[in-house]
């Protein structure tokens, strides 16, 4: 029996949707702090909604991250 080894082209893939993600982990908290403090400006409602998308793209791409990282350890189920 062939023990598995980590698909390192794959794991590289995930760890850089990863680094990404850690990106946006920052900048959409950071952009809704803005927002949120500067309420009279006109760009208040364009940047809160920028803000709330890349937070909902942070998460997004977390968990598509892990599931990659995941299957460059254990690889995908063979596909009928």
């Amino acid at each position: 029996m062939e023990t598995k080894r980590t698909d390192k082209d794959i794991l590289v893939k995930g760890l850089k949707k990863m680094g990404f993600s850690l990106v946006c982990m920052f900048l959409g908290p950071t952009l809704m702090y803005i927002a949120f403090s500067n309420q009279e400006k006109t760009l208040y409602i364009p940047l809160l909604i920028a803000a709330i998308l890349i937070c909902i793209l942070a998460v997004y791409l977390a968990f598509m991250g892990l599931k990659t990282i995941m299957d460059s350890m254990f690889g995908k189920p063979p596909s009928k």
